[in-house]
């Protein structure tokens, strides 16, 4: 066989942030490949079977607005959903999904061997190729050539990986996979900067093993949310997860043990995510806590294995099986593996354009844990927009970057480009200035003309997207024109628990009230009832959010749009920043390491002030 391959895009690496950047990359006309060190765990769900959760479930509803599959993937294979956070606001709505994790794989692959211009290879990276500051292509462990003018790295913790098991320390990418030893020395050479970050997972247990009597059950949600605007909802059987906690007893047992943990003994020098803390990290950080909640969860329908959420752990296997006995659900408990700690190599974000391609190498894209997130809904977002650029760089066209008030994923990556990072980074909704934009509900509003744009939404999910479009539009315009009458609504008033009208008012006026909902309007409103039983309840909601908080969400959009001036001014290459004594000494060295494109984005940097600003305001101006 010839060793020689020519494509435009190459993918390494077959995880979440690789699925969603090689299918994006094909659909788009280019032929890529994808290669993955086993073809058995694409997508491989290394950690807990769930996707979505707070910020991370809009992320996941934007990468099925533009096209990705990880939402369709979703659905497929989940086994329980859950909205979160309905108490609050839309702006803090958050689907989440327990999935299957093999029928999730399985899933993927059957999508990715049916992608036009998509090839699939089996093999390990082992060396950037690049000639002049371009990327050639990729060189593989078994003295492969594979040769594109893009290259998009999404090698997730397995670049110089280094599992952790109390005094055990095996490389290794993921548990009983071998870890990629030199392809990050390969891109390092050229002058890009890494860094090591460490994350971890919990045990396995044995199901037949758990008193479930003990544990307090936790049923998902039966009514008709989904993650993918384009699904009709999930298929597979419903599976209950459980909720239990720690003890004393159970730290105790911890604490002797936390001599021969790697993260205390100073085995590991790599920093954790901050948000999804190991169990002795939780010890150590809260010493007067006397239980920390545990979350029991199902990896399958097929399968006994569940995941014990919360107790993530590098401690010796002794010590974790130990501790759990402790437990009256785990006293006679049975584990299929113990949890482990992995550090991993990272490449500095602040070194990549808002397209997610490198400063310093032509044609290299970097996407995923290997720019410093943790979490597979970042990898997946981040693995989408660099396969989107990287077909339209093939293509000749201007890169697609989204804005802060456009998408979370424009957030995350505005954040990893502009800030860095210095532990692995999670997405909030706290980290979104424009949360009320940016809802699950309207992902497709804002993010869908784009994936018609690049051909990434066919033409009968186009057509459906109109539609609805148009739907929402129509009964948006319903509630500004119909009027309602003070009398028959005040007749419901006291039922509702509203106030009285004084006068007759529009639906539009009335649906601003916190306690009225298209629900309880309806049967007192006999034409809306007539205009909502031909209308599904998806739509039904969005419209509904859309009209209530009509007045919050233009004064967030006009916001916006302010913003966007600051935007509008490009900085990149006007100014040596070492010379500019009027900055401050910390914004003249962020700003020259960084060299940001437009003065919104200078301004984002952390250590440039509102004062730095002005001075270089003054000084376009000049």
């Amino acid at each position: 066989m010839d060793t020689a391959f020519h494509f435009d895009v190459i993918v390494v690496g077959a995880g979440h942030a690789g699925c969603e950047a090689a299918h994006a990359a094909a659909k788009m006309g280019v032929k890529t490949c994808l290669i993955t060190m086993d073809m058995e765990k694409i997508a491989q769900m290394s950690c807990n079977p769930a996707i979505g959760g707070i910020a991370k479930g809009q992320i996941v509803r934007e990468i099925d607005a533009l096209g990705g599959m990880m939402g369709f993937v979703t659905d497929e294979t989940a086994i329980q959903f859950r909205m979160l956070n309905l108490s609050k606001g839309p702006a803090m709505w958050s689907p989440r999904a327990q999935c299957d994790r093999m029928k999730y794989s399985a899933c993927w692959r059957e999508i990715l061997e049916n992608t036009p211009n998509l090839y699939l290879w089996q093999d390990m990276a082992d060396e950037l190729l690049v000639e002049d500051g371009k990327t050639m292509g990729i060189h593989t462990i078994w003295n492969v050539c594979l040769y594109a003018p893009t290259v998009i790295v999404t090698a997730g913790t397995f670049l110089n990986g280094l599992l952790h098991i109390g005094h055990n320390h095996i490389p290794g990418g993921r548990i009983s996979e071998p870890s990629c030893l030199h392809f990050s020395e390969s891109i390092s050479r050229h002058g890009i900067r890494t860094g090591r970050l460490k994350t971890g997972t919990p045990v396995r247990i044995d199901g037949r093993s758990i008193d479930f009597s003990q544990l307090e059950e936790q049923k998902g949600d039966t009514d008709y949310h989904r993650f993918s605007f384009f699904t009709n909802g999930r298929k597979l059987p419903q599976l209950s997860c459980w909720i239990g906690t720690t003890n004393e007893k159970v730290h105790q047992v911890l604490q002797n043990g936390m001599k021969d943990s790697p993260l205390y003994n100073g085995e590991i020098q790599s920093t954790g995510p901050r948000y999804c803390p190991s169990i002795e990290t939780k010890l150590h950080t809260f010493p007067d806590k006397d239980q920390h909640p545990l979350f029991i969860e199902p990896e399958g329908t097929d399968t006994q294995e569940y995941y014990l959420n919360g107790f993530s752990s590098s401690m010796p296997w002794e010590i974790q099986l130990e501790g759990l006995k402790q437990i009256p659900a785990f006293r006679n408990i049975v584990i299929y593996r113990p949890g482990y700690a992995i550090e991993y190599d990272y490449f500095d974000p602040t070194q990549l354009r808002h397209s997610l391609e490198s400063k310093i190498v032509s044609g290299l894209f970097l996407a995923g844990q290997v720019n410093g997130t943790t979490g597979y809904e970042e990898a997946a977002g981040q693995g989408l927009v660099a396969g989107i650029n990287a077909a339209r760089k093939i293509k000749g066209e201007e890169a697609f970057v989204m804005k802060r008030d456009e998408s979370y994923i424009g957030v995350l990556i505005d954040d990893l480009v502009t800030k860095g990072v210095d532990e692995p980074y999670r997405m909030f909704t706290s980290r979104a200035e424009y949360r009320i934009l940016l809802r699950q509900d309207n992902a497709d509003t804002r993010l869908t003309p784009y994936g018609i744009k690049f051909g990434l939404i066919d033409q009968d999910k186009a057509n459906s997207f109109k539609a609805k479009q148009d739907t929402i539009a129509g009964l948006k315009l319903f509630c500004e024109e119909t009027s309602v009458n003070a009398s028959l609504f005040n007749l419901s008033a006291e039922s509702i628990k509203t106030t009285p009208l004084q006068h007759s008012g529009k639906l539009s006026n009335i649906l601003v009230r916190p306690e009225i909902h298209f629900s309880n309007l309806s049967p007192i409103i006999p034409e809306l009832n007539d205009k909502l039983s031909h209308i599904s309840p998806e739509i039904i909601e969005a419209t509904e959010i859309e009209v209530k908080y009509h007045g919050y969400i233009e004064r967030e959009r006009q916001f916006a749009e302010k913003m966007h001036r600051l935007e509008a001014i490009r900085i990149k290459g006007h100014f040596h920043y070492d010379e500019i004594v009027q900055l401050s000494t910390e914004a003249r060295q962020k700003l020259a390491k960084i060299d940001p494109e437009t003065l919104a984005e200078a301004g984002r940097i952390p250590g440039v002030s509102p004062s730095d600003i002005n001075v270089l305001l003054v000084l376009m101006n000049r």
